[in-house]
């Protein structure tokens, strides 16, 4: 019997459902929903080829959110942190060049 333990405790996740953690999981069902509706609301305008792609892309970026991680950090924790050093505490970094060579010599005359 063997019992596989992870490197790092904090990467754990508990599985609720074939496998997926909670937040997986209520990402795809969010995902299966905005493709539905897509399918109901596009269905009389669109080609059902058109349609599908429609719907793939609509559901892509909410089933992205349950599954990517970007240096540990969630998709939330991703957006919040990229808005506050964009857009709510943007700094303004100036690059004055200094050559410490030239400055030492001009004070050894």
């Amino acid at each position: 019997m063997e019992i596989k333990i992870n490197r790092e405790i904090r990467n754990y996740t508990e599985s609720v459902f074939f496998g997926l953690s909670l937040r997986q999981c209520v990402f795809s069902v969010l995902a299966m929903a905005v493709a539905v509706g897509l399918y109901f609301l596009l269905r009389p305008a669109l080609g059902l080829e058109t349609l599908s792609w429609v719907c793939i892309l609509g559901a892509a970026p909410f089933a992205a959110l349950g599954f990517i991680a970007y240096h540990g950090m969630t998709a939330e924790q991703f957006l919040w942190a990229w808005l506050r050093s964009q857009v709510l505490e943007p700094r303004q970094l100036k690059c004055q060049p200094f050559n410490l060579y030239l400055e030492l010599l001009k004070g050894g005359r």
